[in-house]
């Protein structure tokens, strides 16, 4: 993802500055300077009958609690793999190649109502599998969940909230001007959970369907993920007779200033085919794609 690129002037440490993209599309930050000015909504259904079926394989064979929230993360890895204006991202309003994919979630520690909620960045490589994202993923929650253990993110929020309110208010703005800048510490840049490639809630866990998620307008992630519950539908084959078909609904909210309306068709359909078919991420993809200069 350009990582081992040698950092030239106005590149941030988190991504490399794109150079070489048309005029209109540079223009587009200062046009749109939020990115709640920028959001776009898609939402889309996949049929998850083969899906189900790779997934309990995957569980008998060495990877128990496999589920959807991993096949949706390597499925956007493959995605970015092939497609990597996915993983822009605009700040100062400037356009940046992500240096690598960051992938932020919020957990509980526990299933109850009452348990504290924290969040996680887990960070990965385009060449990782399934597998590998179910590794990674799993050694990052149980840190998190283990008795006692306190996030950096939990560390750098507790530390903020002792200001009073104004004052407060006045940090969150040097802050937002640091970031511009990109003079933020990287102590508090790697904790912090507005900054990275996407942001995915598996709302499906909780009994509810996918919703569109607002993007942050403070930090850089450009995407945020959601998705829902399973449902059946008894739909006609070719042969016309009647069988049980599941389903299961999934949003997008996108930065639409990271790249063009084709780019982004060719992603949906690249990712709601792994969807379908995740059998592919089983193996490492054959090549792996560098974006624009």
């Amino acid at each position: 993802m350009g990582g081992k690129r040698k950092k030239r002037f106005s590149d941030r440490r988190d991504g490399r500055r794109l150079r070489t993209l048309s005029s209109i599309n540079e223009l587009m930050p200062y046009l749109m300077k939020k990115k709640n000015d920028a959001n776009n909504s898609f939402k889309d259904t996949v049929e998850i009958n083969e899906t189900e079926k790779f997934l309990r394989w995957k569980r008998t064979h060495g990877y128990p609690g496999m589920g959807f929230l991993h096949i949706f993360i390597a499925s956007y890895i493959r995605v970015a793999a092939q497609y990597p204006a996915i993983n822009r991202f605009v700040s100062g309003q400037r356009i940046y190649a992500r240096n690598n994919i960051e992938c932020l979630m919020m957990i509980k520690r526990e299933m109850k109502a009452v348990s504290e909620e924290t969040s996680i960045k887990v960070i990965f490589e385009p060449t990782d599998t399934i597998s590998d994202v179910y590794n990674k993923m799993n050694a990052e929650i149980e840190k998190v969940r283990n008795e006692g253990d306190v996030t950096e993110t939990d560390d750098a929020a507790k530390m903020l909230m002792k200001f009073p309110r104004l004052i407060l208010k006045f940090l969150v703005f040097i802050l937002e001007i640091m970031d511009y800048f990109d003079i933020v510490p990287k102590s508090l840049l790697s904790a912090s959970p507005f900054h990275g490639s996407i942001v995915i809630t598996d709302l499906g866990s909780i009994g509810l369907p996918a919703l569109y998620h607002h993007l942050y307008n403070f930090g850089n992630v450009p995407i945020f993920i959601s998705f829902g519950t399973k449902r059946k539908v008894y739909a006609p084959g070719k042969d016309g007779t009647f069988s049980e078909r599941r389903y299961m609904d999934y949003t997008m909210v996108l930065d639409e200033r990271i790249c063009d309306g084709f780019y982004f068709s060719q992603i949906f359909r690249m990712f709601n085919s792994i969807l379908r078919k995740p059998q592919m991420l089983d193996e490492a993809p054959e090549t792996v794609l560098e974006d624009v200069e």
